[in-house]
């Protein structure tokens, strides 16, 4: 049966993307027949919302919730406000700087998880098509496959983790897994959720029907050495709380490649970074997830070293 969906929206770009946004929601057809309501988590941003604020008060048929935070909680504890409140059998987390080229999608999304392939493999989370909003081709970076050649001209597929900012989950499952990291302000809280989604039984799985366009440059987003800090330390976390000792040390250890060659003007962050990593075995709860869900690791081809 189709299930009820509850859009969520974490603002933290630009307030004309934010309306640009709802109006492509306000075209969806049959929205009144799925879309259960819009939550919208304005995470202190401080662009001008006015106009947006405005528009929500005279869409009614979009049931939107505004809530305001007066504190940055980050992307991790920003959208676990939005999951717990969200009352929707579907949580459909959407970046606040994307629309829908197809009238259809919220139907079609609330139709995936009846589709055959992923009845039958217990499939708990989906990412969707991604493509750039000006160029129209795909979006690699959010793409849930690490084997992009082999893997892009699929239009259904099993895989280790989904996309932040573009993934449709079925709330029933957070009863189990539990939410988002709290301690992961930034980077990594997928890889985290998506280890203990795999350990309960589901399946993660990626789905080209429904396309969503993102407004991101094609030419990607500028390397950030407080970013790659963030994802080169959580990333580890990751890997020691739910993986084989060996892929924490590989993963500690091409990440520091990898911030390195993207951040080598800033030598102070990259030794803090390690000392940092080399506290987690003494401060990270290890729960290595079960031979099952190793086993369905490997016959997806996840990328486990790093």
């Amino acid at each position: 049966m189709p299930g009820t969906i509850s859009i969520l929206i974490l603002t933290y770009n630009r307030a004309e993307d934010l309306l640009s946004l709802l109006q492509s929601l306000a075209l969806q057809e049959q929205k009144a027949t799925v879309l259960e309501e819009i939550l919208i988590l304005n995470n202190a941003s401080t662009d001008d919302y006015h106009e947006v604020e405005q528009y929500i008060e005279k869409a009614k048929e979009l049931k939107i919730r505004y809530i305001r935070s007066f504190e940055n909680l980050g992307v991790a504890r920003g959208r676990n406000r939005l999951m717990s409140e969200a009352k929707g059998d579907l949580l459909f987390t959407i970046d606040d700087d994307m629309e829908f080229p197809q009238r259809d999608a919220l139907l079609r999304i609330s139709k995936l998880f009846d589709q055959p392939f992923f009845a039958s493999n217990n499939t708990a989370v989906l990412t969707l098509k991604v493509i750039y909003f000006s160029n129209k081709e795909v979006q690699r970076t959010v793409f849930p496959h690490k084997k992009y050649d082999k893997y892009s001209h699929k239009e259904q597929f099993l895989t280790l983790y989904f996309a932040g900012g573009a993934n449709v989950m079925k709330k029933e499952i957070l009863e189990k897994t539990g939410l988002f990291p709290t301690n992961f302000f930034y980077g990594m809280e997928e890889y985290d959720l998506c280890y203990r989604i795999l350990d309960n039984g589901y399946t993660i799985g990626y789905d080209g029907s429904v396309t969503i366009e993102h407004k991101e440059s094609p030419h990607g987003r500028q390397a950030n050495h407080k970013k790659l800090h963030m994802q080169w330390v959580n990333k580890s976390k990751v890997a020691w709380r739910y993986l084989p000792f060996v892929y924490f040390v590989s993963t500690a250890f091409l990440w520091s490649i990898q911030y390195l060659m993207h951040a080598p003007t800033h030598p102070g962050l990259y030794f803090k970074s390690w000392m940092e990593i080399l506290k987690i075995p003494f401060k990270e709860k290890r729960t290595v997830i079960n031979a099952a869900a190793l086993a369905y690791l490997k016959r997806v081809e996840a990328r486990l070293w790093y």
